[in-house]
Protein backbone atom coordinates (compact mmCIF):
# COMPACT_ATOMS: atom_id res chain seq x y z
CA UNK A 1 0.00 0.00 0.00
CA UNK A 2 0.94 3.26 -1.20
CA UNK A 3 1.81 5.86 2.01
CA UNK A 4 -1.32 8.11 2.49
CA UNK A 5 0.85 11.15 2.91
CA UNK A 6 2.63 10.58 -0.41
CA UNK A 7 -0.79 9.98 -2.33
CA UNK A 8 -2.54 13.16 -0.30
CA UNK A 9 0.58 14.91 -1.84
CA UNK A 10 0.14 14.03 -4.96
CA UNK A 11 -3.71 14.97 -4.86
CA UNK A 12 -3.06 18.06 -3.79
CA UNK A 13 -0.15 18.98 -6.53
CA UNK A 14 -3.17 17.34 -9.39
CA UNK A 15 -5.83 19.55 -8.19
CA UNK A 16 -3.01 22.83 -8.35
CA UNK A 17 -1.60 21.85 -11.87
CA UNK A 18 -4.48 20.25 -13.29
CA UNK A 19 -6.65 23.41 -12.32
CA UNK A 20 -9.45 20.67 -10.70
CA UNK A 21 -12.23 22.44 -9.20
CA UNK A 22 -12.18 22.64 -5.49
CA UNK A 23 -15.67 20.85 -5.01
CA UNK A 24 -13.93 17.52 -7.50
CA UNK A 25 -13.64 15.00 -5.48
CA UNK A 26 -9.72 13.63 -6.34
CA UNK A 27 -8.87 10.26 -5.46
CA UNK A 28 -5.89 7.56 -6.15
CA UNK A 29 -8.30 6.07 -8.51
CA UNK A 30 -8.51 9.16 -10.46
CA UNK A 31 -7.21 9.42 -14.30
CA UNK A 32 -5.54 12.14 -15.58
CA UNK A 33 -7.27 12.41 -18.71
CA UNK A 34 -10.92 10.81 -18.17
CA UNK A 35 -11.22 12.38 -14.98
CA UNK A 36 -8.66 15.24 -14.23
CA UNK A 37 -9.35 16.56 -18.07
CA UNK A 38 -5.82 16.17 -18.33
CA UNK A 39 -3.79 16.40 -21.85
CA UNK A 40 -0.56 15.90 -23.07
CA UNK A 41 0.96 19.49 -21.60
CA UNK A 42 -0.79 19.31 -18.59
CA UNK A 43 0.74 16.00 -17.47
CA UNK A 44 3.83 16.84 -18.39
CA UNK A 45 3.49 20.22 -16.36
CA UNK A 46 2.09 18.04 -13.89
CA UNK A 47 5.41 15.71 -13.81
CA UNK A 48 7.66 18.46 -13.74
CA UNK A 49 5.93 19.86 -10.28
CA UNK A 50 5.96 16.02 -8.81
CA UNK A 51 9.71 16.14 -9.29
CA UNK A 52 10.66 19.13 -8.30
CA UNK A 53 8.29 18.80 -4.82
CA UNK A 54 9.81 15.07 -4.23
CA UNK A 55 13.07 15.95 -5.27
CA UNK A 56 13.32 12.93 -7.95
CA UNK A 57 13.45 12.52 -11.20
CA UNK A 58 10.95 10.23 -13.17
CA UNK A 59 12.07 9.10 -16.46
CA UNK A 60 9.91 9.15 -19.57
CA UNK A 61 9.32 5.60 -20.15
CA UNK A 62 7.95 5.41 -16.22
CA UNK A 63 5.51 8.54 -17.04
CA UNK A 64 4.01 6.62 -20.06
CA UNK A 65 2.94 3.87 -17.48
CA UNK A 66 0.94 6.26 -15.08
CA UNK A 67 -2.85 7.18 -15.75
CA UNK A 68 -3.98 7.79 -12.52
CA UNK A 69 -3.14 9.91 -9.36
CA UNK A 70 -2.24 6.59 -7.35
CA UNK A 71 0.11 5.12 -9.89
CA UNK A 72 1.81 8.58 -9.92
CA UNK A 73 2.37 7.86 -6.07
CA UNK A 74 3.51 4.81 -6.55
CA UNK A 75 6.17 5.87 -9.05
CA UNK A 76 7.17 8.39 -6.50
CA UNK A 77 7.28 6.08 -3.54
CA UNK A 78 9.65 3.42 -5.63
CA UNK A 79 11.89 6.22 -6.63
CA UNK A 80 12.25 7.58 -2.85
CA UNK A 81 13.26 4.32 -1.25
Amino acid sequence: QTNPEIVDKVINIAREQLGVDDNSEVTAQSTFVDDLGADDLAIREFVLALEEAFEIEIEDEKVQSISTVGQAAEVIEELLK
